[in-house]
């Protein structure tokens, strides 16, 4: 991998309409570099006897089966809504 210069990380705080100071341009562009040279690290080991996942763990779908169960009454729902019509909730018209 390349190395982040320091004009690519002032161009870079520049579009991100950031104002840095000499040091942090510095600072920026030696931890940058640090993380492309982890990076770097990481491709050299061999994956190829690794099957591809995208999770670290076995994952599985932890959902409740659907039970039909009663719902509360429409009555004592509406009662609570600030407007009703027709058993149904009223709400101000969102297009005209």
């Amino acid at each position: 991998m390349s190395a982040i210069t320091r004009k690519e990380v002032e161009h870079v705080a520049n579009l991100a309409r950031l104002q840095l100071a000499e040091e942090e341009a510095e600072r920026y562009t030696k931890d940058l570099n640090a993380i492309l040279d982890f990076a770097a690290k990481l491709n050299e080991l061999d994956t190829s006897n690794i099957e591809p996942t995208s999770h670290a763990t076995d994952v599985k779908n932890v959902m409740r089966e659907d039970v039909n169960r009663p719902s509360l009454p429409r009555e004592d729902v509406l009662k609570n809504a600030p407007d009703h019509e027709d058993g149904q909730f009223k709400v101000p018209a969102v297009f005209e």
